[in-house]
């Protein structure tokens, strides 16, 4: 699926000059929903609101008459990582989809600032800010790596001079910028998953939607994968991971909701994760529980 058109911020400024007001967005374009106040379902600690919010609630999917997603509750805001984790066919697949855009709920509701966008479309998601990063390649495979970043810059209103200033801050900041002439056939998958995180930042989104961001990826560039969506943290986007990469996904996540037989069985910080029983029962297994119950001892310990 090829990207989306993003608006830059200085047309988003135009169609919504005070920030987060997507219900006042909605209402110009003729498509206003009513706004309601979710109660997240879990009792984790939240950080302080700040910027917009994603929020889910009561979503729920069939497919050939199993319930493959029950009545999953979701949220999400701007400067937090946030994990959606779960074996395989616990329904985390459909539950991100269904956020994203690609798969429409059979019942449910998602909201951005209190705005209804449940049945809105991807590209129409995207120009509110909401970013997507797909599992498969995305790039153009031809061009060069500066030519991937200018064929996404050159759809946004931006003089010539601010497209060139924009690339070479993001061939800066996400330390591409000497693989600027390669050929993207011929980058490694760390550095085409970089190049595809630099992409989708062309047009400043507020939140990211990564899917498997570490697959594909060897695991000596899987730190550096992990690094720099840990910055999107300090840039104050939203990230939503999906990933089947447990250990490095819990890795850089502020909390996570773990998925089994279609509902959200725990949600919490990473720490309250691995100290559950439950989590190491049905998810993490005991190798991996006690890996990472040792991890955070010796964390406590060097304090």
């Amino acid at each position: 699926m090829g990207e989306p058109i993003r608006l830059s911020p200085s047309v988003w400024a135009g169609i919504a000059p005070q920030r987060g007001d997507v219900a006042e967005t909605l209402r110009r374009t003729g498509e206003h929903a009513g706004i309601a106040t979710a109660t997240p379902r879990s009792n984790v600690a939240l950080p302080p609101p700040s910027g917009s919010i994603i929020e889910a609630r009561g979503l729920v999917k069939v497919y050939r008459r199993r319930r493959v997603v029950n009545d999953v509750a979701f949220r999400l805001q701007q400067g937090e990582i946030v994990g959606l984790l779960g074996p395989n066919g616990a329904g985390k697949t459909t539950t991100f989809y269904m956020i994203v855009g690609l798969v429409p709920p059979l019942e449910g509701t998602i909201q951005l600032d209190g705005a209804d966008i449940t049945r809105m479309p991807m590209y129409r998601r995207a120009r509110l800010g909401i970013g997507y990063l797909s599992q498969e390649p995305s790039i153009f495979r031809k061009l060069t790596v500066e030519d991937n970043l200018l064929a996404i810059l050159e759809t946004l209103p931006l003089t010539r001079e601010e497209r060139r200033a924009r690339l070479e801050g993001l061939l800066d900041e996400l330390r591409i910028k000497h693989l600027r002439h390669s050929k993207a056939y011929a980058l490694s998958g760390g550095e085409r998953r970089r190049l595809e995180i630099t992409r989708a930042l062309v047009s400043q989104p507020k939140f990211m939607m990564l899917d498997e961001p570490f697959a594909g990826v060897d695991p000596i560039a899987v730190h550096d994968i992990q690094s720099i969506v840990a910055g999107l943290r300090h840039r104050g986007i939203g990230v939503l991971i999906s990933d089947h990469n447990v250990e490095q996904t819990l890795d850089i996540v502020d909390r996570a909701y773990i998925m089994f037989d279609g509902q959200v069985k725990v949600s919490g910080t990473v720490r309250e994760l691995v100290f559950d029983d439950e989590v190491s029962r049905i998810y993490l297994g005991p190798t991996l529980t006690a890996r990472l119950r040792d991890r955070f001892a010796s964390e406590d310990a060097t304090r």
